[in-house]
């Protein structure tokens, strides 16, 4: 399958509080790029970033919103870890959660309502070497 696109570059999330999401996203290992006065940016990887902004307009008619569901892609042997760091910060956690093909995953709630999910999917799962080819047979 030949794709137009190379990944998602950046997703937005919508929180009153912005310190407070930061302060959840760098505990999971995201890597803060910059704050602004109405915006946070965090590495999501070498190619990706998770924008976390106040509500209201931004330029390009943009502004945050909530999601029904993302992933976080996780290195090899560090669901566990990130997991049990959840618990014991109160966050109830969903897993990890063995799929079919051994990848495993975690599901949670952040802090304003988001659902989100930390995957091993590309470590330990079809995609460590078929990437998301194996995805398209689960749509």
């Amino acid at each position: 399958m030949a794709a137009s696109t190379s990944g998602i570059c950046e997703l937005v999330l919508e929180a009153e509080d912005l310190e407070r999401l930061e302060a959840f996203y760098t505990g999971l290992g995201l890597d803060l790029l910059s704050r602004g006065s109405d915006r946070i940016w965090l590495a999501t990887g070498e190619r990706s970033r998770l924008g976390i902004w106040s509500p209201g307009r931004k330029e390009h008619s943009d502004r945050g919103g909530r999601h029904v569901h993302f992933a976080l892609a996780v290195e090899r042997g560090t669901l566990d870890r990130l997991s049990d760091r959840l618990r014991r910060s109160g966050t109830e956690v969903e897993g990890p959660v063995v799929h079919d093909g051994g990848d495993r995953s975690a599901y949670f709630f952040d802090p304003v309502g988001n659902r989100v999910e930390l995957w091993d999917f590309f470590c330990d799962g079809a995609g460590a070497g078929a990437g998301v080819e194996p995805l398209a047979e689960s749509a």
